[in-house]
């Protein structure tokens, strides 16, 4: 069954590759539907005034508020953030953000807002994660405050890290789809 339908496919691509009108536009489809996906991506950006509007939970520690896979909305445009606020924040010198709860806010005569993290499944706070000498994050390291969830679909993000040669296979996929795909 699958051979037959990869069979169809690669037709559908060689008949494809012989109408180069037909492949151009298939082409353009695609790079339509990639920076549809850019500009959503950028807008969300631009609107909740986060480098990452969207996380994904990689670990278990913030369970069970969390579980591992579930997918975080961000917003950063808050002006204050409070003890209790499930925050996403960047540790300087690493890749991927920490989503964990704020412990403590330390607010300075001078205005400045310092932080203490913790995960909830965590036994201690989060200063062994935080950078040699750092005690305290700063509202510049926070990527945003968790303002919704989707339980588990972020399950996918992680098998496609855990398992890279998924994601080449899924994107190849796509794509011959849609450039074999025929308008109605």
């Amino acid at each position: 069954m699958i051979k037959d339908m990869m069979d169809k496919q690669v037709l559908e691509l060689k008949k494809l590759w012989a109408n180069k009108r037909q492949l151009t536009f298939q082409l353009l489809n695609l790079a339509m539907i990639v920076f549809s996906a850019l500009m959503i991506w950028k807008g969300l950006m631009f609107a909740t005034k986060s480098e990452s509007p969207v996380v994904v939970v990689l670990s278990g520690s913030m369970e069970p508020a969390f579980q591992r896979g579930d997918i975080l909305f961000l917003n950063n445009s808050v002006d204050r953030v409070y003890v209790g606020d499930v925050v996403v924040f960047k540790i300087r010198d690493r890749d991927i953000p920490i989503v964990h709860r704020i412990l403590k806010v330390h607010e300075k005569p001078d205005g400045k807002v310092e932080l203490l993290t913790k995960g909830d499944n965590n036994r201690v706070d989060d200063r062994g994660l935080y950078a040699p000498g750092q005690l305290w994050l700063e509202r510049e390291d926070i990527l945003g405050k968790a303002v919704g969830t989707l339980r588990y679909v972020g399950m996918v993000t992680i098998a496609l890290n855990d398992y890279p040669v998924l994601k080449y296979v899924l994107v190849g996929m796509m794509g011959l789809f849609v450039l074999t795909s025929k308008e109605g």
